[in-house]
């Protein structure tokens, strides 16, 4: 049975174990304040090996959001009536304020990497993790670069809270994030749509000085118009027409900023016969003109 009065913790001992717990000075004076550090922040993290035993009970939940990352063994998760298994490569990610209990398996108990967080985009962090995975219980492959992202946190915080510390180790945290959010990119694995994404990119690219329809980039990844926007936007944020004038027009910055091109050549060069259209559209993309572009680069060198 739940207990209401206080959360319930049976066996944090762990040989090998690491625990960091950042003072509340330091977080009201300093992390939460911020500019860099109150967006997001680390409050506690620590490395549990083969934990036996390990039990924890939080009937109202905590104030922080949490990731448990298990690398070996087994444990289990109760959150909103539904229990989940936790095996190796899977982590689990709790949002603040929300009852549960979670622990190592008994026969074979996990060994986990933990870290609680707050801030005052934590909620959004928690929420892009929690839509890409499922039961809570999202996979990872194991990568040791994202180990020693973690490693690398907890060794600077051992050295102390210096305002120059505290900075370093959430930036890395960040980076921590987007390894778990994004997968695939930080893995370089390429699934099926992830595939047809860059594949067409690399094509945008290859043809960014012509004009290019959106059936021609469909028909090189052989997939049918319609359904290929959806994929692309769906993994992108944009169209592929939009993206491929973005492309367009990042390279011609490069022209604008390295060569004398003009302007008119510059749109020709990109496959743009139109000038105006070319600069209609630098505009709403740079939100300045070719030409004001090209002067105030010029300024700054």
């Amino acid at each position: 049975m739940l207990q209401t009065n206080k959360d319930i913790k049976r066996r944090e001992g762990f040989e090998g174990q690491k625990l960091i717990v950042l003072p509340k000075k330091i977080i009201t004076g300093f992390l939460s304040k911020d500019p860099v550090t109150r967006q997001i922040y680390i409050t506690d993290i620590g490395y549990y090996p083969k934990a036996k035993f390990h039990y924890v009970e939080r009937p109202a939940g905590i104030s922080q959001h949490i990731i448990i990352y298990c690398t070996e063994g087994n444990g289990w998760l109760e959150i909103n009536k539904k229990r989940v298994e936790l095996s190796p490569s899977q982590f689990i990610a709790i949002p603040a304020n929300t009852p549960h209990r979670y622990a190592a398996n008994t026969n074979k108990p996990w060994t986990i990497y933990w870290m609680h967080f707050k801030g005052d985009t934590a909620g959004f962090i928690i929420n892009l993790i929690l839509k890409n995975s499922e039961n809570y219980k999202p996979h990872l492959a194991f990568n040791e670069d994202r180990i020693k992202l973690f490693e690398e946190i907890c060794f600077n915080l051992e050295k102390g809270y210096s305002e120059d510390t505290l900075r370093y180790v959430n930036m890395i945290f960040y980076h921590f994030l987007s390894s778990l959010i994004y997968e695939n990119k930080f893995n370089h694995i390429d699934k099926a749509e992830d595939d047809v994404v860059s594949k067409t990119i690399a094509y945008m690219q290859q043809k960014v000085n012509v004009a290019i329809k959106l059936e021609e980039i469909a028909a090189f990844v052989n997939i049918s118009a319609s359904h290929f926007s959806a994929i692309f936007k769906s993994k992108t944020g944009h169209s592929p027409i939009e993206y491929f004038n973005q492309l367009k027009i990042q390279k011609a910055c490069q022209y604008l900023s390295f060569t004398n091109m003009a302007v008119k050549e510059i749109a020709i060069t990109l496959g743009i016969e139109d000038q105006y259209y070319f600069s209609r559209m630098f505009t709403k993309l740079m939100g300045i003109s070719p030409t004001k572009y090209r002067k105030k680069n010029q300024a700054a060198e």
